[in-house]
Order: structure tokens, then sequence, then C-alpha cells
């Protein structure tokens, strides 16, 4: 128990000392293949949509629908967290990642009930995200106007 009273420097250099090394290259390698393995999922279901003569629109809004469903709905069953964390970033950034962000703290928050718990913390992660886009194009709109575009 000699080791008790450390400085943040001495237990800072302690961690970095313990933690395993970081594959780099091997986790962007990995973020690739899955983040790209998704949006030929998403071209998929496009292409899928568009055999039912739907247009091009509605074929992209039904993709993207149905892949924020299928990431809710892996999110849910818990396959989404191992993809995750096998993925990194490349099962963050796409649309799928939007739909883990939502159902997780819903999920985690569901026994507090629905009032409180899943509609007070559904959007804990994905709302400041919603707000800044939401006010970020709102700026932009207006910016357009005030100069005549």
């Amino acid at each position: 128990m000699k080791n008790i009273n450390k400085t943040k420097d001495e237990y800072t250099r302690m961690v970095k000392s313990n933690q395993p090394p970081i594959n780099k290259f091997k986790n962007i390698i990995k973020a690739y293949i899955v983040g790209g393995l998704i949006c030929v999922l998403g071209q998929g279901l496009w292409q899928l949509f568009m055999l039912f003569n739907m247009s091009q629109t509605d074929a992209g809004t039904m993709s993207t629908v149905t892949l924020i469903f299928l990431g809710g709905l892996l999110t849910g069953i818990g396959v989404y967290d191992e993809i995750g964390q096998f993925a990194g970033a490349g099962s963050i950034v796409p649309v799928t990642g939007f739909a883990n962000a939502m159902v997780s703290p819903a999920l985690e928050y569901k026994q507090d009930g629905y009032i409180l718990g899943l509609g007070a913390k559904l959007f804990t992660v994905a709302g400041p995200v919603l707000t800044y886009g939401m006010v970020s194009a709102f700026i932009i709109g207006l910016l357009k106007v005030i100069m005549g575009g």
C-alpha cells in the first residue's frame, strides 16, 4: 500500500505504462471496412427500393429509415455494442450510429419510467447534435436570405 499517495502525473504515467498498445492502423482498417459494409448495405437497400419503382428520393429515404431501424434493433438486442467495440468510428459515423445514440440511453433509463426515464433521457446523446444541426442550418439559411442568395 506504499503507492497510495501518487500525484496526478505519477498516476497518469502508471496508467499509460499498463495500457495495452494501440494498433492505430488496424483500428483504421476495421473502421473503414465496417463503415464501408454499412454503406454497401445502404446502397443495396436503395437499389432494392428502386426495383419497386420508387423515385430516387423516396428510395433514399426508405434506405435511411431502414438503416436507422436496423441500428436501433441491433442496439436493442445488444449486437450493435459489439460491432462498435470492434469497428469504433466505422459504426458510429453512419446513420446507424445515430440510431444507436438514440436507443442506448432509452434502454438504459427505461426502468425509471416512460416519462421521466425514457422520455427525458432519449435525446441525451443525440439531442445536442440535432440542436446544433438545426441552429446551424437556420443561421446559414438566414445568411443566404440576407445576402440575396
